[in-house]
């Protein structure tokens, strides 16, 4: 894929700070919601789900996250989620530069499980649960409620979760070697990610379904079977929901009128993005507003 194009899919925010790259992040969703839309960091990320379930996919892989366990996310790997079950759920994620961990100098450490990790040849196992991993998971647990009122020196005891992770998934013979994948699947992500830079440059305007087909190029037909299988979501469905995050961000703009952001985000009739954002956001764009 073109730098530029890789580049647009990329997120932007900035997790953390340049002192201390670690953003903690806290969210609950209603049933069936989606949860995750299609990104990807430079950063690392250890999702953990609190309550109910989430169906996590990473790039072709489709992992169901329970509560209680815990999801790794590799940096660079196009990751995207939805809440299953009927009763929602409600995560934590933590998003943090890998590099941080690295010595001063090249040392032991630095040869035996920074190097390693960075080149995904030696990195935590995909899905770490109860009956493999309760030791990751008691590590992760204890940097979660850190996070919630973090007291004074608490980056040293971040960063020490994470080096004791690494030491007991080394020690159990759990780290594992992720520094490859298969051309097709290779080939697989790099189309859906071609697509979904294409609906992030063109969601402000009406975007037919066989637009976005000619990009593979597959029929229609083809195309809509592809996406679902790599999203878990329709295309309609995903431009649907990008657009209602957009409006979403819109909306924190108190003079902004809502037909004016609705028109914004790519709807063209008030009364349809009314009924996509209570859809996807469980409340009204007013509601929403009123929240914030």
């Amino acid at each position: 894929m073109e730098r530029a194009l890789r580049q647009s899919l990329k997120e932007s925010q900035q997790h953390g700070n340049e002192r201390f790259p670690f953003g903690v992040y806290w969210y609950q969703f209603a049933p069936g919601a989606h949860v995750v839309d299609s990104h990807w960091h430079k950063e690392s990320e250890i999702f953990y789900c609190i309550d109910g379930e989430v169906l996590f996919q990473v790039d072709t892989e489709y992992i169901p996250v329970r509560a209680g366990e815990a999801v790794f996310i590799d940096g660079g790997d196009i990751h995207t989620g939805h809440a299953r079950g009927g009763q929602g759920c409600s995560f934590c994620a933590m998003v943090f530069d890998f590099a941080m961990l690295a010595s001063a100098q090249y040392d032991a450490m630095q040869e035996g499980l920074i190097v390693p990790f960075q080149e995904r040849k030696a990195v935590f196992p995909r899905l770490i649960n109860p009956e493999n991993d309760p030791g990751l998971l008691a590590h992760i647990r204890q940097m979660i409620s850190l996070s919630r009122q973090p007291p004074p020196g608490y980056q040293a005891a971040m960063k020490g979760h994470l080096y004791l992770m690494l030491y007991e998934a080394a020690a159990s013979g759990r780290l594992v070697n992720r520094s490859r994948s298969g051309a097709a699947d290779t080939a697989r992500t790099e189309r859906l990610k071609k697509v979904i830079v294409y609906i992030q440059h063109h969601y402000h305007r009406p975007i037919r379904l066989g637009e976005l087909a000619d990009l593979i190029p597959m029929s229609e037909g083809q195309f809509c079977r592809f996406f679902k299988s790599m999203t878990g979501q329709t295309p309609v469905d995903y431009i649907n929901s990008y657009r209602v995050r957009q409006a979403a961000e819109l909306l924190r703009q108190p003079h902004k009128k809502i037909s004016d952001i609705a028109l914004d985000v790519g709807f063209d009739h008030i009364s349809y993005f009314v009924r996509v954002f209570r859809k996807t956001m469980r409340c009204t764009p007013s509601e929403y507003r009123k929240k914030l």
